[in-house]
Parts: C-alpha cells; structure tokens; sequence
C-alpha cells in the first residue's frame, strides 16, 4: 500500500481510534450488559426470570426476522409457524409410544435432543421448499405467501390427531444438559439466553463478512448484486432457512419450558406480533430484534391486565394497541428504536470498536488476456419489447486493450444493449460471446465470473454503508469462504486480503480519502467513480462503463480519463457508453454510433465524425467541423 494510501487509512481511522481509547465502546457495554445479567440472574423475582424467558424465545424469532425483512428484504407473516414445528416435532418425539418403541435403545434424557434434531431437519425441508416457491414472488405477493403458508401449517397442527388436535401434547419432559435437568425455568433460562446471545454473535460476524455484504445487496441491490457475482436467489433461499430454523429453535425451547403443546401460540396473529417486534425495535439493526421483543412482551403483560379493566369487558385488545403503536412508530421512528438508542449512547460516549484484521495475503488474480485479444463479441443482437424493438441486429467487439465507445442519441438503445451483453437481459435473437464463450441465456452472475465487470447508467450502491463496503462487494466472486466459515469468524485472513485489495482500488480511483464514507453522503459524480472502483475490485478482463463522466467536472473528468488509459496500456478491454462527446472522442480507438437501435456507423473517432449519418442523428454540424459537442 502506497504512503498516501497509509495516510488517507490512517485518518479515517483516527477518530474511531480516538473514540475507542477515551470512551466506552458498544462490544464493552453489551459485555458489561450480560456480565449484569448473570450475576442478577439468581436474585430476579421468579416473575420476572419468567417474563425474560419468553423475552429470548420472542427475540429469538424476531432475530430471524430482522436478518430476513430488515436487512434481506423479504417480509414475512409465517415465522411462528415455524416455531410450531420445532415445538411440535420434539414434543411428538418425547410423548409419542410409537417413537419410544422405535428409539428402545436411547436414554430418555437425549430424546429432547433427537426432537431437536427432527425439528431442524423438517424446518430446514418445509423452508426450502416454501422458499424455492415463494421467494419468486415480488412486491405484496410474497407477504402474501407467508400468511396463506402460515394459516395452513397452523390448521394442520389443530387437525392431525397424532398431534393431539387442537388440544395439544402434554407431558413434554424438562431438557436435561449434562445430567443437569433443566426443568426450573430459572435454569432453562440461562441456556435460552446462551442460545439468543450466540445467536447474535453469529449473524454479527455473518454480516461483517463478504457474505454478509451479498445478503445487504438483497434488499436493494439484486440487479447490482448478480453484476458482482452474487447469487441472489440461492442467497435469499439461504435467509429465508436460517430464519426458519432460529424460529424453530425458538420453538423446541419453548415446548420444553411450557411441557406442553398445542397450536394456539402459532397462528398467524402470533406471527404478526413477531413482525412488529422486529420492526419496532429496528428490522435493520440484530439489536433490534432484542429491544423489540422486551417492548412487546412488556407492552402485552400490562395491556392483557389493564385494558379488559378499561373496556369492562375481555378480548384481544392488545392488538389494536400493536396496530397503533405500529403507525405511530413508522411515523416517528421509520428504522425503527435501536437507532435512536444508538444514537443516544453515541453522545453519550460510547462508539463502535476499531475493526481488526490480520496481516493481508495476496489476492489470486485473473491473468489478462494478450492485447488484441477479442473479449466481447456481440453478433446480430435484438432486443423486442412486445411490437417495439429495442436494438436490431446490432454486432460489435470489444478486444484486450482497446476503449471502445458506444454513443448515440437518447433512446437510442444503449443501455439495452449493455444490459444484454452482461447478461441483466437476454437478446430476443442473436449471440453474445466473452471470451470465446456462449453466454447468451447465462445470468450476470456468470458474465462476472468469466471476467466482465461493469458501472450503471443510474447509479446502484448500498447508500448506508461506507465506500469501502461498496468496493469490497465487487470482489465477491474471489472469495471462497462459506457462511458456517464467516459466522465462526475463520474468514479473517481472506476478508483482510479482499478489504486491503479495495483500498488500492479506491486509491487509484482517488476516492482515498473517502473510504470510510457512507457512499450516500458522496456527489452523484463520486459515487460513479465508487462503481468504477467497486468493478475494478473483481479484477475483470472487460469492463463496461454507462455514462461514467456524468456529473463529474472538468478536472474529475480528467483524471478519470487518465485512470482509464491506464487501464487501457494495462490490458483491459473498455466498452464506454458516454454522451460527453469531448470525453469520448480524445479517449476510444474505435466508436459505434446507434440510431434507433440500429447500428449507423463504425470506426476510429476520426471517421465518426466525417460520417454523414453521424452527424445527421447525432453530433451535429459542429462537430463534422472538428468541435465538440
């Protein structure tokens, strides 16, 4: 890393250090939070041990919720049908003669732990099929689903009489932990809120991964993330299980505190209170999903008291309370309470602790191919939406070293035409070729992996994270490292590797000084220059630029063409897309003009410009003089 690198690192840095060594950090205060816990735990009126219980089973599920809807995306009414499962599965195992006949041989203390066993595994089929289903639909649909799947597994719970109709399972016996029964709630309690707490360390190291940088991109970003390489519907499918199976361990913990079973804490009212937790306490924020459940919960004991007392009469009351504390949040606090908690602790002194990685290792990299070399081959594309065509029988190449522009009037059919040879869309007719290879019909994904990266006409970045979040998710595709790697925090050395490749790239983009900015807070032409930056990170062979001086000045636009001639004697192949007539025709070696979809000429900048037809649809009589336009 060069020395302005060093320092530019050095003062983003700085005031986090500065924060970390004279103030209290958020790591220390939830340490000194759980330290106060367990020390409290054996002094906590029997009540109360009781109400906290239910607190780390309901966070339990709105934890999955918060990874799922807040930060995923994916809104979801189902999760206590989910819940149900677990708690049905090992509560038919623990209960039921058949399974005591067919497990002779097990002890009974491990019984429970096979109930576990069956409750994961069913969750984990019942949710990958829902979401290979599901997880299709867009916009109101998908809520939809969830409610229509929901309602179903709780009616199915009520009618199988196996699992005691709508009367349930009794007799569930207490879990028992290394010949240690946990049959007082006080007991089971610590092991609930070990779960919750791990729970919480896992996702927190899940999403400060490369991993958790492809679930971020879900909500927002899924054109952008398959451009990077994200497989964004296995992804989803992946939220959507690990949810699943926190709710179910949610449940398994709560038919062994209750020890007994029916359906009625699973429908579909149960799970709407779970949404509310998550959204109520913060559905971007793990921490949310904590504080909203305590609210909830607390919210529920007093108004199941107070408001039969006001009304003179019982009911459900409590609902219509969840329902106006809803709005009332949604207007007030739209992310939720944990940000503004946060942003309280932060005046009052308390800051994030520094990120630490090990030393960085090398990167592999994609050796370029020779100069010349023909990248991208474009042949006879056409594009049709319904009777109007987009791009007819549109050919070009892109070779190893070269810039190559494509210009042509608004609504000429560029950008459909980048879409297409990267694989966002597919051409109603003709072929595209990266590097010697068919790709037409592949996802984007599978154009990154071989070697493309690109830029878009209207900038797609992760606003809320900082540049430095942004560029690393271009380098997706060269890490290997899993989720089970990330959630134990194995990955370090690689995520080290792939944050210290970033901030070259972001150096030699000359956005140093801003890497540990939100990509938000950056001027439109910067955050182009972050996308730059965030393709360059996948080490491609070809890049595809839309309209990457656009909102840059003079002197930006400058050092952007110097950054990009660079690229250029270094090998890559450019394909440009610019209305900055100025730009393009001091930079490509060879421009292809369309009209109406149709290419209408093709050459060096020189010959452009003396094309009639050029200057007819195009650059005007100016430039045929030798201007600019």
């Amino acid at each position: 890393m060069s020395e302005p690198m060093r320092e530019a690192v050095a003062a983003a840095a700085a005031p986090v250090s500065a924060v970390t060594s004279a103030r209290l950090t958020y790591r220390q205060l939830t340490l000194a939070a759980v330290a106060l816990l367990a020390l409290a735990w054996g002094w906590l009126p029997d009540f109360t041990v009781t109400l906290l219980n239910y607190i780390g089973l309901h966070a339990l599920v709105a934890l999955g919720l918060v990874l799922m809807t807040g930060i995923g995306g994916m809104t979801s009414f189902g999760q206590a049908a989910f819940v149900g499962l677990g708690a049905y599965a090992t509560a038919w195992v623990c209960t039921a003669p058949e399974v005591a006949s067919a497990l002779q041989g097990l002890p009974p203390a491990l019984l429970p732990w096979a109930g576990l066993a069956l409750g994961l595994g069913l969750t984990f089929l019942v949710a990958w099929g829902l979401g290979a289903v599901t997880l299709r639909l867009g916009g109101h649909y998908l809520p939809l689903a969830t409610i229509a799947w929901g309602l179903s597994l709780y009616f199915l719970f009520g009618n199988l009489s196996f699992l005691g109709g709508h009367t349930g399972l009794t007799g569930v016996p207490p879990l028992s932990l290394g010949g240690w029964t946990l049959a007082d709630p006080r007991a089971l309690g610590v092991l609930i809120w070990t779960v919750l707490l791990l729970a919480l360390w896992a996702l927190h190291n899940l999403l400060d991964s490369r991993q958790g940088r492809a679930i971020r991109a879900l909500k927002s970003g899924r054109v952008m993330a398959e451009s990077m390489g994200v497989d964004t519907a296995r992804q989803r499918t992946r939220v959507f299980v690990l949810a699943a199976l926190l709710a179910a361990l949610s449940g398994w913990l709560y038919a062994h505190l209750q020890r007994f079973v029916n359906p009625t804490p699973f429908n579909i009212n149960i799970g709407i209170e779970y949404l509310f937790m998550a959204v109520v306490g913060g559905a971007g924020h793990l921490w949310g999903a904590v504080l909203g459940a305590t609210l909830i919960a607390l919210l529920k004991e007093q108004l199941q008291d107070w408001l039969p007392k006001l009304f003179g009469m019982s009911g459900n009351f409590e609902i219509i309370v969840f329902g106006l504390l809803m709005m009332w949040v949604l207007q007030r606090y739209a992310d939720g309470l944990w940000p503004t908690l946060a942003g309280w602790a932060r005046r009052a002194g308390v800051g994030p602790a520094p990120r630490t990685l090990p030393a960085p290792a090398p990167l592999p990299e994609r050796p370029l191919p020779p100069a010349g070399t023909v990248l991208l081959d474009a042949r006879n594309v056409t594009k049709r939406f319904g009777g109007l065509v987009a791009n007819a029988q549109v050919s070009l190449q892109v070779r190893a070293g070269e810039v190559h522009a494509l210009i042509g009037p608004n609504g000429a059919g560029k950008s459909t035409f980048f879409n297409m040879v990267s694989g966002v869309d597919d051409p109603t007719e003709g072929e595209v070729l990266l590097l010697g290879e068919a790709m037409t019909g592949r996802p984007a994904r599978d154009f990154a992996a071989r070697g493309l990266g690109r830029t878009f006409q209207h900038v797609r970045l992760l606003g809320q994270r900082s540049v430095l979040d942004n560029v690393m998710l271009g380098a997706h595709l060269r890490g290997r490292r899993g989720w089970l790697a990330s959630m134990l925090r194995l990955e370090r050395h690689e995520e080290a590797a792939l944050q210290a490749d970033a901030l070259r790239q972001i150096e030699r983009c000359g956005l140093a000084e801003h890497a540990h900015s939100p990509a938000g807070a950056l001027a439109l032409g910067q955050q182009r220059i972050v996308e730059i930056a965030r393709a360059l990170a996948g080490h491609p062979a070809l890049l595809l630029l839309d309209e990457p001086a656009a909102g840059l000045r003079h002197r930006e636009k400058q050092a952007l063409a110097a950054l990009l001639d660079q690229l250029r004697r270094e090998g890559l192949g450019i394909l440009i897309v610019e209305h900055d007539m100025e730009f393009v025709m001091n930079l490509a070696d060879r421009i292809t003009v369309l009209d109406f979809g149709t290419v209408i000429a093709h050459g060096t900048p020189a010959e452009v410009q003396r094309d009639p037809r050029v200057l007819q649809a195009y650059l005007g009589d100016d430039l045929g003089s030798g201007g600019a336009a």
